[in-house]
């Protein structure tokens, strides 16, 4: 085996030229294969982000038509211990009108227990203006309807209830939570002055919750639907996303179907190319078998190369396909100059692609490999 080695390194440095288009082949295959993947999972991860990162992954709600359901601690602090969820809120809703200059305007009152909270719609930094509401009666808006009302900080303002009552209400806040809609419509505020609006003592109509793994989020649900009484149930933001769903599922499969492509290239430039370096080589191989080289070795030495050759390409590949990622993230960028696409590295892809690469390469020179076992030194050498 080590004269195999040995004969290998030999043949690849007396044939540099060749040598090196083969790395350079290997090297270009590895390196789109890594770039294509890190950038559409890039994307995903920039879209999920912006979707459904600052809202709740798996909501649980009554699952009868009396949308409000009793607290229960029970529940809360299980979901709190639970491994796969990462923030654990609950909220009290109701739709209202909000008046102001005898107008009124629908918006939906949303009662929050804003530490919990902060953990999915990340308050502290989608705040443009005021504090986050803590005492009684303090509401946040969201700045398209604070433009729209034309409203500051510290104006006061009147909600109609469903019942019909009028409550006032202070507003000390103003968010952005990039969502035109939710902007114009959610009125924030805590559980408490929520619950004093709409008289909902003890009661919520929602737990909101967020996950390790976002994609895993159906399976999650299940699982803690099971647990729940029989007037609750879940809901995942899977079901409630499908479109968005089955963008992010075509572009996997776009992208492995492109990798396949990529590196069935790879596999068959290396084949052909040392196929034809086994001929180059053919009186030199029947030299050695003539001197004693067994075919074991004579096949060695080809899958020696391949696996030298994987090795270099990979590795070059592997170091070009994120330096190309890392220039694309940071000169690609939005009209504001954030990168339109962030520069995302998963270490196990990157991991995985090298040891393909070098997988690939190996297996790809059997071809040459048990060619070469199968020359005849006497054929060879008689015939030059």
């Amino acid at each position: 085996m080590k004269l195999a080695w040995g004969i290998a390194l030999r043949f690849l440095k007396s044939s540099k030229g060749q040598t090196i288009l083969i790395v350079l082949g290997i090297t270009i295959g590895v390196s789109v294969q890594i770039f294509i993947g890190s950038l559409i999972d890039g994307l995903q991860v920039s879209l999920v982000d912006k979707t459904i990162g600052n809202s709740s992954q798996i909501t649980i709600v009554s699952s009868e038509r009396e949308q409000y359901f009793e607290v229960d601690e029970e529940l809360l602090n299980s979901l709190n211990e639970d491994e796969e969820l990462t923030a654990v809120s609950k909220s009290l809703d109701s739709s209202a009108f909000l008046t102001l200059d005898d107008e009124t305007y629908p918006v939906l009152f949303r009662g929050m227990e804003f530490k919990d909270a902060n953990k999915i719609y990340d308050f502290d930094d989608k705040l443009t203006g005021g504090k986050i509401p803590s005492s009684n009666g303090e509401v946040m808006l969201g700045k398209d309807l604070v433009e729209n009302l034309e409203l500051k900080i510290g104006d006061t303002f009147e909600l109609i209830t469903p019942e019909g009552s009028l409550e006032e209400i202070k507003l000390v806040g103003e968010y952005d939570l990039k969502v035109k809609a939710i902007n114009e419509s959610w009125v924030l505020s805590t559980i408490k002055t929520s619950e004093d609006v709409f008289d909902k003592e003890g009661q919520i109509t929602a737990i909101e919750t967020q996950v390790k793994d976002i994609f895993a989020a159906d399976e999650t649900a299940v699982r803690i639907e099971k647990g729940l009484s029989d007037n609750l149930e879940t809901e995942n933001w899977k079901e409630l996303n499908e479109e968005l769903l089955s963008g992010l599922t075509g572009q996997s499969a776009s992208s492995y179907l492109i990798q396949v492509f990529v590196l069935l290239a790879v596999l068959l430039g290396i084949a052909s190319v040392l196929a034809i370096s086994v001929v180059q080589k053919s009186r030199q191989i029947g030299i050695l078998k003539a001197m004693g080289i067994k075919n074991r070795d004579a096949s060695l030495i080809f899958l020696f190369q391949g696996l030298v050759l994987g090795i270099i390409g990979s590795i070059l590949g592997a170091s070009l396909g994120i330096g190309l990622n890392l220039v694309f993230s940071n000169f690609v960028t939005n009209p504001d100059g954030t990168s339109l696409i962030p520069f995302y590295l998963d270490y196990k892809f990157v991991g995985i692609s090298i040891l393909i690469a070098i997988l690939a390469s190996t297996l790809s020179s059997l071809i040459p490999a048990i060619k070469s076992s199968k020359l005849d030194p006497i054929e060879v050498i008689k015939n030059g």
